[in-house]
Order: C-alpha cells, then structure tokens, then sequence
C-alpha cells in the first residue's frame, strides 16, 4: 500500500496526514508501517527541501499522539504520484498541479476532504478481503466511481496554516484527522481481522 500527501511547502499540512496515517497504521498492525508493506509519504508542490515540520503544525498533531521528529520536506516530482496507490491532495488546485504533472493519475488523485465524502457514498464491499497490498489502489477505484455524483468544491480545500497563529495549526491538524480518519479505517480496519486469523 503506498499513499501520498500533498501540499504546498510539505512543512504543515501534509506531514501532518503523513504522521496520523503512520501512527495509526502503527497502531492497528503492531508494528512499523513499513514492515507491514504500508508506505506513507508526504511532498510539497513547492517545497524547500529539508525542512522541518513547522513548530505550531507539530505542537497541533502531537495532541493526536503523532510525532514528526526527524522529518524532513520533499519537493514533489511526478514519479511520487506514478508510483501511489492513492493520492491525496489538500487543495483542488494541488489537486489539479499533480494531474497536470500525471495526468494517467486521474483515477487515484483526490481532495483530502472530497475522498472523505466520497469514502461514506462509495461501494466498499469488496475491500473486506482485500489484502494490505492492494487495498489503497482498490479504495482509489471505488472513490473514483462515487465521484460521478459530485465534484470536488471550495468547502473541500484545507487552508494553509503557515505563518498564521498556532490556533489556525490546531484547527487545520482537527479538520485532517477528521477527513482522514474514515479512509485510515477503510484502509486498516479489515486487516486487523486478516492478521488474527
């Protein structure tokens, strides 16, 4: 399973999704997300290389138990989106950047906020025995199909809490968890039932 976050500086909102999803595939498996095959990434359209999480941005995900010590910021490149599962963007022009850069990523390139309302009207009863490999990839076809009844809109765009105040942080770090948090369970959920059998 390989999932990509992406922003404009990958210094707040991104690595914020990027930490929730690692911690809570951390704890739905047991173990480190990688060992399990799950592959969280995070970029920036216009990134500085080699930063760090904005301090207000990691104060407000730490209260979700996520720590983004070492982190460091990547410039986005094609070849990140080529290889994802699942693409998820926190913005509708990010959105539209990465496809222009990937246009065969149509079908796995969503809003942050347009999946997780996608994720409620989408038919997701095939992914139940879907292994951890191919989950993401199959979510992504599923979410692509509900999409037909809708459009991705200004309510679905995540603002970009830099350089702003540290309750902005808090409340960008709140309405990521809670449009992450049904996908992380479509996404997890069923392989907790897989590795007790």
């Amino acid at each position: 399973m390989r999932l990509l976050f992406v922003c404009t500086g990958n210094e707040c909102r991104s690595p914020m999704a990027e930490g929730l999803v690692r911690t809570w595939a951390r704890e739905a498996l047991g173990e480190e997300p990688e060992a399990a095959g799950v592959q969280v990434g995070s970029a920036g359209l216009a990134a500085t290389p080699g930063r760090p999480v904005d301090p207000d941005s990691a104060a407000a995900v730490s209260r979700y138990g996520v720590h983004v010590d070492g982190f460091r910021s990547r410039l986005f490149v094609p070849r990140m989106a080529e290889e994802a599962d699942l693409v998820l963007t926190m913005t509708r022009d990010q959105r539209r950047r990465v496809l222009n850069a990937v246009p065969r990523g149509l079908r796995r390139t969503f809003v942050l906020r347009e999946a997780a309302d996608l994720v409620h009207r989408a038919d997701l009863s095939d992914l139940t025995g879907a292994t951890l490999d191919d989950r993401a990839a199959r979510l992504a076809l599923r979410l692509d199909a509900a999409r037909a009844t809708g459009r991705p809109t200004a309510d679905d765009d995540v603002v970009d809490p830099i350089g702003r105040p540290a309750p902005v942080h808090a409340e960008v770090a709140e309405a990521i968890a809670t449009a992450l948090r049904p996908l992380a369970d479509v996404l997890l959920r069923a392989q907790r039932t897989d590795r007790s059998g």
